[in-house]
């Protein structure tokens, strides 16, 4: 366990998944965004995917203005979404893999076949101030190439170990869970700010946030999904409660 305070960074994507639903303009991400804030998120995260199937550039537009916290904004590694975050230079952004044909993103960034692209790219976003985080697997190969290209944080793929909970597969959450607790330590090793995310729940969280190496959670679509019966402020708060507890 650690007393080193764990961040959680709310992602507020599927808001905008339910405003797109009906193309109006309720309910508004911005506004998720605020409640979110004053229930204790210590950062918001956005993807802006290339296809704006959810949040879209007014989003970004709006979150830039109206937040007192920081902004993480998730992109793929493209030079449009490059331009993007070099114009509003956001607090931190997460470079994640990203297909069409996905309904949500299914694994980590191959860092290490794409290196020498990967650095060239993340250059100008240390360049301009922007933190850089590399969405990736528990895995080394990964986590030394993310080391290697300059990124500062690394953010470890829960998906995985989530799944095989949701699955009552026990073992190969807890093989997943292993995986997860020694790259953390492992990342940490070589300097790396460590955050994990993807799918985690009420029913997962604690295990991932007892790991004293790990500063930060993003959690989105279960948070949105949870505030549909509870209201999204007790559905954060909630989450903050296991998180503090599993902290101390």
């Amino acid at each position: 366990m650690s007393d080193t305070p764990l961040r959680l960074g709310v992602n507020i994507d599927h808001v905008a998944t339910v405003r797109n639903a009906r193309g109006g303009a309720y309910p508004d991400p911005l506004r998720a965004a605020k409640l979110a804030e004053e229930a204790g998120a210590d950062g918001i995260t956005a993807h802006l995917r290339e296809d704006r199937r959810h949040i879209s550039d007014a989003d970004i537009d709006g979150l830039m203005e109206v937040l007192s916290v920081p902004l993480n904004f998730e992109m793929a590694a493209t030079d449009e979404m490059q331009k993007i975050a070099l114009c509003h230079k956001p607090h931190a952004v997460c470079i994640v893999p990203e297909k069409r044909e996905e309904r949500t993103t299914e694994g980590g960034l191959e860092v290490a076949r794409e290196e020498n692209r990967l650095a060239h790219f993340i250059a100008p976003l240390r360049d301009v101030g922007c933190r850089v985080s590399i969405f990736i697997a528990a895995d080394p190969k990964q986590i030394e190439a993310a080391h290697r290209i300059g990124a500062e944080v690394i953010e470890l793929h829960t998906g995985a170990y989530c799944d095989a909970h949701a699955e009552g597969r026990v073992d190969d959450a807890q093989r997943e869970l292993e995986a997860l607790r020694k790259m953390s330590a492992f990342a940490h090793s070589l300097g790396l700010e460590v955050h994990a995310g993807h799918g985690l729940s009420y029913d997962t969280v604690q295990p991932v946030a007892a790991f004293p190496e790990v500063r930060e959670l993003n959690i989105g679509h279960f948070l949105i999904g949870e505030s549909i019966f509870r209201g999204l402020t007790p559905a954060i708060q909630e989450m903050r409660r296991l998180m503090d507890e599993a902290r101390q």
